[in-house]
């Protein structure tokens, strides 16, 4: 491996942002999962979470072509259990924002997405579900001037993960590593060995 090669992936590992994370719920396109896993590994996010409500885990894959090699650099963790789903979030991350309208909803560029946060997304045809909402913390939607009032879920999801960089650029977040020492080892051994 060369010396180059070696110092990108220390300072990819070092700009790691374990305090944000993306759930998607029931997105039917693949395409869609791996587009956002791209848009993930982009702004440095090393895991992601897929909730199945509709459909059994033989059936969970992820399009070639969208993810490529995010599929190598963010880890994705399926679900058919909401609760499990969102216990598990909820034990990593301090608050959940849901892509959602209603009275209570905030405008995306008024959120500050700089601390310990889980954006939920959910399918192309529904968007969030009313079940999922009830865990969430949060409603936030992408101001819009067209006449459709809807974005691609892969598109929303890019838009939503590059303010949350915007914010943590600002404060510094890419500059000081979230991870100890041991931990940025241990990573890097774990990413020279996929």
């Amino acid at each position: 491996m060369t010396p180059e090669r070696i110092e990108r992936f220390k300072q990819v590992i070092r700009q790691r942002q374990l305090n944000l994370t993306v759930i998607l719920e029931d997105v039917h396109d693949p395409h869609n999962i791996g587009a956002v896993m791209r848009s993930c590994e982009s702004v440095g996010i090393c895991e992601i979470y897929v909730l199945y409500t509709y459909t059994d885990h033989e059936r969970f894959y992820l399009g070639h072509n969208s993810a490529s090699s995010a599929k190598k650099w963010v880890t994705a963790h399926f679900h058919t259990d909401r609760d499990a789903c969102f216990n598990a979030v909820k034990s990593k991350y301090e608050q959940i924002l849901a892509t959602h309208l209603d009275k209570q909803t905030v405008d995306l560029y008024d959120l500050d997405l700089s601390g310990s946060v889980a954006l939920l997304f959910g399918n192309e045809r529904n968007g969030v579900s009313e079940a999922s909402l009830k865990y969430c913390d949060g409603n936030f939607a992408i101001p819009q001037m067209g006449m459709i009032k809807s974005l691609n879920v892969s598109v929303a999801c890019a838009v939503t993960l590059y303010e949350a960089l915007r914010q943590r650029m600002t404060k510094g977040h890419y500059e000081k590593s979230q991870l100890s020492e041991t931990e940025l080892n241990a990573m890097y051994e774990d990413y020279i060995s996929r």
